[in-house]
């Protein structure tokens, strides 16, 4: 079939990757770069075992500081959107216990999928991404907090997570880099199958192989519509004309509700706004992490890619609001020098903001929806697991196109 993939994020293209090597035609469009959007500076890590979902009970306990302090890494401002509350209301609805366990357990068998699917792109078109695999430390500042981990760490192990809770010292002989800040751990989950990779760069590696192999891009063409016909969906509308397929794939991250609606499908789908500074590192052994870290009380991750390190973090439901204040990227740079004051000089910080396309559950929305023509798929609402979940993603929406398309 010729499948046309609507967005060059991670996403769409580790979609398009999947068809091609399926023998379909494959057609990708997108109004911007590849990696343009929430991919480009995203936290860097691929946590294939760590999946816990935003939406948690223990949020019940933040809200007060969620709603009214400017600090706070989660922050919720409510606006006049009607989107907005509603998403918002169903993801209060799902921090509960049960919901959150089924969506963590559902998230894990993507996750194992998306490993092996990236392992199989490796092998396949071997980018050039500063690709490591050296475990990830998640760091926790309090034994209140370290408790709730071990909970989450046993739920996570009955799934098939191979993870252990360790000692600051055994942080340090892990991670040397964290020798300074180790009075300020109480412990940390380790999982040493971890990886973390440059997703800009992979983007960009996927596109030079595609395109090689007969993959047509339309960059710099914004998806405006579509064209029906006896149900179906016959062409999607651009400025530069019509583009007619046998098969859509809807993967345009938060952009994807507004063009949902227009087929007569709702997505939960939107933006959880996170931020990242970019760093040139000390060459010094043990100066800068190259284990992936985690620090839970500041929500900040750290991921070493090549000779530079990727400090991401923050969840804002403030809107589409693409404005990078000065004070969440000197929050990120003050966590950098707490955590690694060593790691960086910190000269070019590089920032970055990015709006993550996050449903309440934290499950992304992979195949038909109700109400849609059948020949369009959907994959996106992937949050901030985008990187880690979108190879096995990519996979289930090949198999869905396997079983026919409608």
């Amino acid at each position: 079939m010729h499948v046309c993939v609507l967005g060059a994020g991670i996403v769409g293209l580790a979609t398009a990757w999947q068809l091609e090597r399926q023998g379909h035609q494959v057609s990708v469009v997108d109004r911007a770069a590849p990696g343009a959007g929430a991919s480009g500076g995203n936290g860097a890590q691929l946590s294939y075992s760590y999946v816990q979902p935003l939406a948690d009970p223990a949020i019940w306990r933040q809200l007060p500081k969620l709603l009214l302090s400017p600090s706070s890494p989660l922050k919720l401002r409510p606006q006049l959107d009607p989107l907005q509350w509603r998403w918002g209301l169903a993801f209060l609805a799902a921090c509960n216990a049960r919901t959150s366990r089924d969506t963590t357990e559902k998230l894990l068998a993507l996750a194992a999928e998306s490993r092996a699917g990236f392992e199989a792109m490796q092998a396949d078109a071997a980018p050039d991404c500063d690709f490591s695999a050296t475990g990830k430390l998640v760091l926790y500042a309090s034994e209140a907090a370290l408790a709730g981990a071990r909970a989450q760490l046993e739920l996570q192990r009955t799934m098939g997570s191979e993870q252990r809770i360790v000692r600051p010292d055994e942080c340090v002989a892990i991670e040397p880099a964290l020798a300074d800040y180790a009075r300020g751990i109480a412990g940390a989950v380790y999982t040493p199958s971890e990886c973390a990779a440059d997703c800009l760069k992979v983007c960009a590696e996927l596109m030079r192989v595609l395109r090689a192999r007969g993959v047509r891009f339309e960059l710099g063409t914004e998806a405006r519509g579509f064209a029906q016909s006896g149900g179906r969906i016959a062409a999607v509308r651009t400025a530069a004309g019509d583009i007619e397929a046998d098969a859509f794939v809807m993967a345009l991250g938060t952009a994807s509700h507004k063009l949902g609606r227009a087929l007569g499908a709702y997505l939960p789908v939107y933006p959880l706004k996170g931020y990242s500074i970019t760093l040139d590192v000390d060459p010094a052994p043990g100066a800068a992490p190259t284990v992936n870290v985690t620090d839970s009380a500041r929500k900040v991750v750290f991921a070493r890619i090549g000779s530079r390190l990727r400090v991401a973090g923050m969840a804002e439901l403030v809107g589409h609001d693409a404005s990078i204040p000065a004070t969440r990227i000197q929050t990120l740079a003050e966590a950098t020098r707490a955590v690694f004051p060593h790691a960086s000089r910190l000269a070019e910080l590089h920032p970055w903001t990015g709006m993550r396309p996050a449903t309440p559950t934290g499950l992304p929305i992979v195949g038909r929806l109700e109400g849609a023509p059948s020949n369009m798929l959907f994959n996106t609402g992937h949050g901030a697991l985008g990187f880690t979940l979108a190879f096995g993603s990519a996979g289930r929406i090949a198999a869905a196109l396997e079983h026919g398309i409608g």
